[in-house]
């Protein structure tokens, strides 16, 4: 739904029907695991800028029935694709607006984005687990569904009458229907700073975009809503807009900033959250920050001395606790303790060479270790979290195969996606490996004829996407009969 997944950034898919370490391996009920479809899209490449990797609706209820979606951007255009069937849905143009000089893109920067909420996203297997009961036929009540969808609870003992209510009590609040109709909306930024927001359906705008960032033309990137807020990060000083977090409430339009130091927020996925909504940012000359939602008032910080971030901070449970993983220029990967941000890290990897990683990720196992991954310039390297006398640290996993500019990978049910992103003349290829040794299971060989410069990998629904800097989505999963 959004950047690097989840409000976390964790690039992790709970859980997933059909994408497991056998079936990736091998053909099986399924058939063989690769590309199913890949569409050009009528975007122009422009400064270095390709697509962004999509945000999915894969259950989508409309006025042409049940759809999947996907949503992706150009620096041109946003456009939405129906990922069951692979074509184009709509797609909505822009002009080229903001700052176009060097490293300031114009155009549609940061990725497009679907509302998510604070919490650990739960696993889900999606549609290719199948029902586990049989179907029946009904008519359900009014905004609730077919009696299929309703969740009837089974009969309880009748409770007591209440008693009877005094002079000054107040009627309970009616639970809120799940089934009630909601709008889906779908925002992002274009390069004269203003948020705009789409009907998923069909494009269309209901209401005139709203002035975000100023309008000097911002490198951002990060975008998220959550919790009726929008947020986004910025750095390089383009346009001469400050560098930091900008947070808008979707309903007020009333804008809140930190300013960082230095060239501005770390990492190509902005802030990351706990599940109680503190928002955690890198920033420049070294410095970590926990802010408060909405406002973006600081709650605790620390200065790492002689050290810059390069990554976006990654929200992780470990044994109850919300801890924090971020990339230094130093080739290390340090770990906090969100409770304890000001007392500096708890753990530190030893320094990878070539790393420098603008994004992280990470996972847990079906034994319950917590694994972080970290591109390097040239493969993907595997930490552990483990337990050392009580406290958290890291320990070596494994390596991957060399990779071309590798990006933060994703995994689904313990199997890693990683790109090689490739360079001019070379083209990408997209790996699946066995997610606790790195064991090669399948690559995409020469099925992408494109190489990738700002897209990184999306997945969700049984498929891997993969935006390349001509334009071009490929979709890897299972087919499926249309």
């Amino acid at each position: 739904m959004t950047a690097a997944y989840d409000a976390q950034r964790s690039n992790w898919v709970r859980g997933d029907g059909k994408v497991t370490i056998d079936t990736v391996a091998k053909p099986g009920k399924n058939g063989p695991f690769g590309l199913e479809w890949k569409i050009k899209l009528n975007t122009v490449a422009r400064q270095g800028q390709s697509l962004t990797p999509p945000a999915l609706l894969d259950f989508y209820i409309g006025y042409r029935g049940f759809r999947a979606l996907g949503f992706v951007a150009g620096p041109d255009r946003v456009a939405a694709m129906d990922i069951d069937l692979g074509r184009v849905e709509w797609e909505k143009g822009f002009p080229a607006s903001g700052n176009a000089t060097a490293p300031c893109p114009a155009g549609i920067t940061s990725a497009v984005t679907r509302p998510t909420s604070f919490d650990y996203p739960q696993a889900f297997y999606g549609r290719g687990a199948g029902r586990a009961t049989p179907a029946r036929s009904d008519v359900g009540e009014p905004n609730e569904g077919a009696v299929t969808l309703k969740r009837v609870p089974p009969p309880r003992p009748a409770a007591p009458p209440p008693p009877p209510p005094t002079a000054t009590a107040k009627p309970a609040a009616a639970a809120p229907n799940p089934f009630a109709p909601r709008i889906q909306w779908l925002l992002t930024i274009t390069g004269d700073g203003k948020l705009h927001m789409f009907y998923v359906s069909n494009g269309e705008e209901p209401k005139p975009a709203a002035q975000f960032l100023p309008a000097g033309g911002a490198m951002s990137h990060g975008l998220i809503a959550v919790d009726g807020v929008a947020y986004v990060a910025t750095k390089n000083g383009c346009g001469g807009v400050d560098n930091g977090v900008y947070a808008m409430d979707l309903e007020t339009k009333q804008v809140s900033k930190w300013k960082a130091q230095g060239s501005g927020v770390a990492g190509i996925s902005g802030v990351a959250f706990d599940p109680e909504g503190t928002a955690y940012a890198a920033g420049g000359g070294g410095e970590l920050v926990a802010l408060t939602s909405r406002t973006l008032g600081v709650k605790a910080s620390y200065k790492a001395s002689g050290v810059e971030f390069t990554s976006s901070p990654m929200v992780f449970d470990y044994k109850g606790s919300p801890m924090l993983a971020v990339a230094t220029n130093k080739g290390t990967v340090q770990m906090y303790d969100t409770q304890n941000l000001a007392k500096g890290p708890v753990g530190e990897t030893a320094a990878i060479a070539g790393s420098g990683a603008n994004a992280l990720t990470t996972w847990q196992d079906a034994a319950g270790v917590r694994w972080i991954l970290i591109p390097t310039a040239n493969n993907i390297a595997a930490w552990k979290v483990v337990d050392k006398g009580g406290k958290a640290a890291f320990e070596r996993g494994w390596a991957s195969k060399e990779l071309v500019a590798p990006a933060a990978p994703v995994v689904l049910n313990g199997v890693i996606f990683a790109l090689s992103s490739g360079k001019a003349g070379t083209p990408a290829v997209l790996y699946a490996l066995e997610g606790t040794a790195g064991r090669e299971l399948w690559n995409s060989g020469s099925t992408i004829t494109g190489h990738v410069t700002t897209g990184v990998l999306s997945a969700g629904g049984s498929r891997v996407y993969v935006g390349t800097h001509d334009g071009t989505q490929y979709a890897f999963g299972f087919p499926i009969e249309h």
